[in-house]
C-alpha cells in the first residue's frame, strides 16, 4: 500500500499541471519557442502593400511603361554584342530592382513588424542549428499525423474557403460593371481591375488579420500547454538557480576553511589576542607608520576562537582575557575592519600594556 502511493505521488509529481516559470519563459525564448501566428505578419505585408500601391501604384505603372517603351523603341534596334547585352542586362536590372525595392522594403518592415507586436524583440540563431531528429522519418510521420498538423490543415482550408468566398462576393457584387467592360475604354477596363483588384486584396487583408488574432489567441493557448512544468520541474529548477542546499553547504566550508587558513596565516604578526576566554578570540594588530587605527586580523567563535589560541600560543601571541572587550569586538567589527572609536581607549590600554610587557614603552 505505502509503495503504491509513493508510486502515485511520483506519478503526479510528474505530471505538468503547473504554469512556467519566468525562468522557463526566458529559456525558451532564447530557443526561439514562443507564441506567434504567422497570419497576422502576412496579414500586416498584404495591407502595407495595398497602402503602396496606393501610394506608388501611379508611379510604379509609368515605371514599366517607360521601360516596355525603351526596350521597344530603342533596345530592340541594337547590335547584339557582348559590350550591349552587358549594358542591357544591367539596365533592366535596375529597373527591375527599382521596381521591386518599395515592395520588399514594405514587406520587409511589416513582417519584422507583425512579430515585433507578438514577441517583442528577439534574435536567437537555436532553430537555425542542425538536428539530427529531424531527419528521423518515423518523428517526421508522427508530425505529418499528429493532432497539430491535422488542426493547421482544416486551419488552412478554413481560411482559403473564408477568404474566397469574401473575394467572390467582391466579384458578384461588381458582375454587371465586369459584363460591361468590353463595351468601355481600356484606359477604363483597366482603372476599374486596378480599383476591383485593390478592393479584393482589402478584404482579404481584413479577413486575414481577423482570422490571425484567433490564431495568436490559438497559438498562445498550445504554447502555454506546451510549457507547463511539473511541481518536480519547479524544484529542479530552484535547485539549479539557487544552488543545491548540499553544494551551498559545501562552498561555505570551503570558504571558512580558506578564511580560517588565511586568519592564522596572519595570526603572527598580530600584536595581541583578546579572548573571552572560550567562546570569543580576536586578533589586533597595529603598526603606527601603516595604519590610522589598530585593525582586527582573525577572530573567531567557539572552536574557531580554540583554534586560534592553540596557534597563538604557538606562534607565541599575546593571549590576553577581556570579556566585555571580546563580546563588543566580536558585535561590532569583522576581519580587515579598524577598531570603531567607542572601542578605541579600551585597545589602545590593551596594547600599552602589551607594549610595556615586550619592553616597546616604559
Amino acid at each position: 500500500m505505502a509503495r503504491r502511493l509513493t508510486l502515485d505521488l511520483q506519478f503526479f509529481s510528474g505530471e505538468k499541471t503547473e504554469k512556467a516559470t519566468p525562468q522557463k519563459r526566458q529559456e525558451s525564448k532564447r530557443k526561439g519557442q514562443v507564441a506567434k501566428s504567422q497570419e497576422l505578419p502576412a496579414a500586416l505585408i498584404m495591407i502595407g502593400g495595398i497602402l503602396l500601391l496606393s501610394f506608388l501604384g501611379g508611379w510604379m505603372l509609368d515605371r514599366i511603361l517607360a521601360i516596355y517603351r525603351v526596350n521597344f523603341t530603342q533596345y530592340i534596334g541594337w547590335e547584339w554584342t557582348p559590350k550591349n547585352v552587358r549594358t542591357l542586362f544591367e539596365q533592366m536590372t535596375f529597373d527591375a530592382m527599382l521596381l521591386m525595392a518599395p515592395i520588399m522594403g514594405v514587406a520587409i518592415v511589416f513582417g519584422i513588424l507583425g512579430n515585433f507586436v507578438q514577441v517583442g524583440a528577439m534574435f536567437t540563431t537555436e532553430p537555425l542549428k542542425a538536428q539530427l531528429n529531424r531527419l528521423n522519418p518515423i518523428q517526421g510521420a508522427k508530425k505529418i499525423f499528429a493532432v497539430r498538423a491535422l488542426v493547421e490543415l482544416a486551419k488552412s482550408l478554413a481560411k482559403i474557403a473564408i477568404i474566397g468566398y469574401a473575394a467572390f462576393s467582391v466579384l458578384w457584387g461588381e458582375k454587371d460593371e465586369l459584363f460591361l467592360l468590353s463595351q468601355k475604354s481600356l484606359s477604363y477596363s483597366l482603372s476599374f481591375v486596378g480599383k476591383l483588384t485593390i478592393k479584393m486584396a482589402l478584404v482579404a487583408a481584413i479577413i486575414l488579420l481577423i482570422l490571425a488574432v484567433f490564431d495568436y489567441m490559438y497559438q498562445k493557448y498550445e504554447f502555454e500547454k506546451g510549457i507547463k512544468m511539473s511541481k518536480q520541474d519547479i524544484k529542479d529548477e530552484y535547485k539549479k538557480s539557487d544552488g543545491d542546499p548540499l553544494i551551498k553547504q559545501k562552498i561555505k566550508e570551503k570558504q571558512r576553511s580558506m578564511s580560517m587558513n588565511r586568519m592564522i596565516q596572519d595570526l603572527p604578526s598580530a600584536d595581541v589576542l583578546i579572548v573571552n576566554p572560550t567562546h570569543y578570540a580576536i586578533a589586533i594588530k597595529y603598526d603606527a607608520e601603516t595604519m590610522a587605527a589598530p585593525t582586527v586580523i582573525a577572530m573567531g567563535k567557539d572552536h574557531l576562537a580554540l583554534k586560534l589560541k592553540e596557534k597563538a600560543k604557538e606562534f607565541g601571541v599575546v593571549i590576553m582575557e577581556n570579556k566585555p572587550l571580546a563580546r563588543a569586538l566580536y558585535a561590532q567589527v569583522d576581519v580587515g575592519d579598524p577598531v570603531p572609536e567607542d572601542l578605541f581607549l579600551a585597545v589602545a590600554e590593551v596594547l600599552a600594556y602589551i607594549y610595556r610587557l615586550k619592553g616597546k614603552i616604559s
